[in-house]
């Protein structure tokens, strides 16, 4: 459930940025590098940011 989640805000923000970037600036790319930069580092590390607000905000666990 939790990474469901996790994937599904990934996309999420990545689909956003990129139209703010095609609608209103193209800064908003640098976010959508954020993001995938951030993908890649918790698939090497297995530590997630995302991971740790869901359980401490919505008290999501597995």
């Amino acid at each position: 459930m939790k990474e469901r989640l996790i994937r599904a805000i990934a996309g999420t923000f990545v689909l956003i940025s990129l139209l703010l970037a095609v609608y209103a600036n193209i800064n908003w790319l640098w976010f959508t590098a954020f993001v995938g930069a951030n993908l890649l580092q918790s698939s090497i590390t297995q530590w997630c940011l995302m991971e740790i607000i869901l359980e401490k905000v919505f008290k999501v666990k597995d």
